[in-house]
């Protein structure tokens, strides 16, 4: 920005001024920025002609090689369609850099029908929008090539090598709905949090099977082994069966640490709502114990007073009591990251926001496609947690030549 206000003298500033009446005839659709965007664009291209030729308009003549007129074009941009005249010259030889031959969006454009694609608007939505916007008409099926165009880029994001230790590790699932001929089912969309030694989140990837399950995240686990983890030291996840087998199957190290709020969550499936808050208390006593032995007499506190009018309750926490004590053996800086899945429930919620306006979806390539553009935007507003260091410390002293020094 400094820059270019230094470049632009004001004897030019003035001069500009002096063309316009109304702020429509600065900045309108056909106002002098565009105008002047066309004019620039032609000038640039002519002094790429110059360049390619070696020798000044008119001043080349008997020289072999020479101008021979020009063509003219319309070209997309962000500020709605330009018409430029774009040189030729007699042989043919002639390659514009600036727009190339049968180039009709400039750089920028893209990333804008991108950037309204990520936020989980239609292709009709995105054409009605350029349209008010820029005054740009812009057909379904070019949005469809622009969009199409970042699958490549989405394919070798899901199969790129990953880092060799990945402290903690989330796993979690939502659903779309898949069209498959006349008929629309639901698939499970299996979701890998990482989070890095350096504090950062990373998706580690996306993957698409008809249902959620244990043998499934078996097969999610074995692919990140084979992109280069080498070790986990916390797998956080929900309670379904089976999971800590996979785990201990792909990474025999890592710890299985099953999220607490779905175990709460789980607990409260059959209690009407008039007894969930004190519920709720009670069972903060559980996971906010200070040892794995406090948390137990909790647990045997709540069994008393509920288990004649909810047997299940007390019933759950013991048959997944394995999975929910790991993480009471660290300090408070880590107790905060484990416990919960937060991390990439909230991540669900931002990839829900985007999927629900399409309703449902043709492929897994077009699901992919929405989430990689997604992503890509979500990441942007990503930061690590607080006391990150110093739960990175305590971990590796836990954790004995574990993690890289």
């Amino acid at each position: 920005m400094d820059s270019t206000a230094v470049t632009l003298k004001p004897e030019l500033v003035e001069e500009l001024l002096k063309l316009t009446k109304s702020p429509s005839d600065l900045f309108g659709p056909e106002g002098l920025f565009h105008r002047l965007k066309g004019a620039l664009m032609e000038r640039m291209l002519e002094a790429e002609m110059t360049e390619h030729l070696g020798f000044e308009k008119n001043a080349g003549k008997n020289r072999g090689n020479s101008r021979n007129g020009y063509s003219t074009k319309t070209v997309k941009t962000e500020s709605g369609p330009v018409e430029v005249r774009v040189p030729r010259d007699r042989e043919g030889t002639f390659e514009p850099q600036l727009i190339a031959k049968h180039q009709r969006r400039l750089e920028g454009f893209d990333q804008k029908v991108l950037s309204l694609y990520a936020k989980g608007m239609s292709t009709r939505e995105i054409q009605s929008h350029l349209e008010d916007l820029y005054g740009t008409e812009v057909s379904p099926d070019l949005i469809s090539r622009v969009t199409d165009s970042v699958m490549g880029e989405a394919r070798a994001w899901q199969s790129r090598p990953l880092d060799a230790v990945y402290p903690i590790v989330y796993l979690d699932a939502l659903f779309v709905s898949i069209r498959d001929g006349g008929s629309v089912s639901k698939k499970a969309v299996y979701v890998a949090l990482g989070m890095r030694l350096d504090g950062q989140r990373e998706v580690l990837g996306l993957w698409f099977e008809g249902n959620e399950g244990a043998r499934f995240w078996l097969h999610v686990l074995t692919e990140l082994k084979s992109r280069g983890i080498e070790d986990i030291l916390f797998v956080c996840c929900d309670g379904l069966s089976g999971f800590p087998q996979a785990i201990g199957t792909a990474f025999p190290r890592a710890i299985a640490q099953t999220c607490i709020v779905h175990m709460i969550r789980g607990s409260l499936r059959y209690v009407p709502w008039n007894d969930r808050s004190e519920l709720v208390a009670d069972l903060r006593d559980i996971y906010g114990a200070s040892t794995e032995s406090d948390a137990e007499a909790a647990l045997e506190m709540v069994e008393k007073k509920w288990s004649k009018r909810y047997p299940s309750v007390a019933k759950t926490w013991r048959n997944r009591w394995q999975e929910v004590v790991p993480f009471l053996a660290f300090p408070a800086e880590i107790r905060k990251i484990l416990y919960t899945t937060n991390a990439v429930e909230s991540l669900n919620s931002q990839l829900r926001k985007v999927l629900r306006p399409k309703g449902s979806f043709p492929s897994d390539d077009a699901v992919l496609k929405l989430l990689y553009l997604a992503l890509a935007r979500a990441k942007q507003r990503w930061s690590r947690p607080k006391g990150w260091a110093q739960a990175l410390a305590h971990l590796a002293i836990m954790f004995p030549n574990r993690l890289p020094t």
